[in-house]
């Protein structure tokens, strides 16, 4: 009996170590807001959020501003972008990974007026850059760029 005891001991043990917990890593913003006039929003999982300055800024978020509003915002690699009033972009994808080689960004400007000011990415690899509008795509090579897309 003792003997039997102590395999299911050893049994509940091993058991117990063995499972490990899963834990819910934390998505690494690509960015964080700059700054914020008039009516300014995230956009994430659908859900409007107002932008508030230093509020960070995830890889798949969009930004929305208003009639009245302004955004700028600050990515990871330095990259500058900024929204006039009533803009829209969308972050497809935002990979700043330098130290595994993973670099890649995709922004596409819905509406209103946007300007672009590249960062670190556009030097390291210009090739993983894609600004799209409705009837343009936009290779980067380290430059500034504005654009104004209409309904």
């Amino acid at each position: 009996m003792r003997g039997l005891s102590r395999s299911i001991g050893v049994l509940a043990i091993v058991m117990c170590a063995s499972v490990t917990p899963v834990v819910a890593q934390q998505p690494v913003p690509a960015g964080h807001v700059k700054k914020v006039s008039g009516s300014a929003f995230i956009v994430r999982q659908n859900a409007a959020i107002e932008a508030k300055a230093g509020a960070p800024i995830f890889a798949t978020d969009g930004l929305r501003t208003g009639p009245d509003g302004a955004l700028g915002v600050t990515l990871k690699d330095d990259t500058r972008l900024s929204l006039g009033p009533a803009s829209e972009v969308r972050i497809d994808r935002y990979v700043y990974a330098p130290g595994e080689g993973g670099l890649g960004m995709v922004l596409k400007f819905l509406r209103g007026a946007a300007v672009y000011v590249s960062g670190r990415m556009a030097k390291l690899a210009p090739d993983s850059i894609r600004l799209e509008a409705p009837s343009a795509i936009v290779g980067v090579r380290g430059t500034t760029i504005a654009v104004r897309v209409d309904p």
